[in-house]
């Protein structure tokens, strides 16, 4: 079963929003491997679910997510809550914790 069809099952609830973050090449240009340590960590992440938004606080209405599944962010070095699909490690957010869009 592949990553995107396992994480389909997880849905993040109010504004919430399920990453994959992106990794960091493991070779240089020319082919040579990058000690783990020496690797830098990349703060850009993919968009796998998306919750259905957070309440108003005026009333019952849903204010709308402005971020879509697919598309690349950028997060903060530290946050998030850790969950485990299969093998692959990805990342609670809530929107208001998201940098930004990348195109």
């Amino acid at each position: 079963m592949s990553t995107f069809k396992q994480a389909s099952k997880i849905i993040p609830l109010f504004d919430r929003v399920l990453i994959q973050r992106i990794k960091a090449p493991e070779r240089t240009a020319s082919g040579l491997f990058i000690p783990e340590k020496a690797q830098e960590t990349l703060n850009e992440g993919i968009v796998v679910a998306v919750g259905p938004g957070a309440p108003a606080k005026d009333s019952s209405s849903v204010r709308p997510m402005s971020i879509k599944e697919g598309e690349r962010v950028l997060l903060p070095p530290y946050g998030g809550n850790q969950v485990k699909v299969g093998e692959k490690e990805m990342f609670l957010y809530r929107e208001e914790e998201i940098l930004g869009k990348l195109e």
